[in-house]
């Protein structure tokens, strides 16, 4: 490699590592906001006795639940914003109800296949678009992204997204793709603004972990890995990296 590409190579790796940065800290204040927001409802509701909205513990697309880099393939904040409060999707109450009762019924499943089968209805809600013009357009782009017609899949993406920016399957599938071309800092930006609309989506917490990990920011990629697993406690290629990173970043115990 001549002195060009090495300092091409190093001013990429760099940005990965300045947006990796950045995303770290605008998740630790979302996960406080969020926190902070479930503090209220409980307290809320002591007070007048109902009773409150189930929510996640603070803390795949890269939207599978079980993902190494080879199933990537299969269907899947601003990096550098600082806001402590997600910008979440304005859903139906009806339907962030279900989806909060969703997530944690998720976090306190007793086993595997629950947890799997939970994580299968948490997708599908995340694929609804509400829009036929766009469900056409993701098929299409997920024909292409098997095809390994990454150009063309990210033009549709790119095409929903503008159109449906709150459409987390879209931006979530668009990480994905960037992530298998190796174009970590675009896969960053697309995951941070997942995690911005939704801090619970644990594939995108997967996803960063796994970003993290490969650009050798292992501090960063056990914490996103914890992060999944407080959402997720069976979500296991989070284990893994939880196991295969925990004694290189804080040592053995004495």
């Amino acid at each position: 490699m001549d002195s060009s590409s090495r300092t091409a190579a190093a001013m990429r790796r760099a940005l990965v590592m300045a947006l990796a940065c950045a995303l770290a800290l605008a998740l630790c204040g979302a996960y406080a906001a969020r926190a902070q927001t479930i503090g209220a409802q409980t307290t809320s509701a002591q007070t007048t006795g109902e009773k409150p909205s189930a929510g996640a513990a603070p803390k795949s697309d890269l939207g599978k639940a079980d993902l190494g880099k080879a199933d990537l393939a299969k269907p899947a904040p601003n990096a550098g914003a600082a806001d402590a409060t997600p910008a979440r999707p304005k859903l139906p109450r009806d339907r962030r109800v279900q989806l909060d009762a969703m997530f944690e019924a998720l976090r306190l499943a007793p086993d595997d296949d629950t947890a799997s089968a939970l994580g299968s209805r948490i997708e599908a809600m995340f694929a609804q678009s509400g829009s036929p013009s766009a469900d056409l357009l993701m098929s299409r782009a997920e024909a292409a992204a098997q095809a390994k017609e990454y150009d063309l899949a990210l033009e549709l993406l790119g095409t929903v997204i503008d159109t449906h920016p709150d459409f987390l399957a879209a931006r979530s599938r668009r990480a994905t793709i960037y992530y298998l071309q190796d174009d970590y800092a675009s896969a960053l930006v697309d995951v941070g603004e997942v995690l911005t609309r939704e801090p619970r989506h644990y594939s995108m917490l997967l996803g960063l972990s796994l970003i993290m990990r490969e650009v050798g920011d292992d501090t960063h990629a056990l914490e996103a890995a914890r992060r999944a697993l407080a959402v997720n406690p069976h979500l296991t290629a989070a284990k893994d990296i939880e196991t295969e990173l925990k004694v290189k970043v804080e040592g053995r115990d004495i």
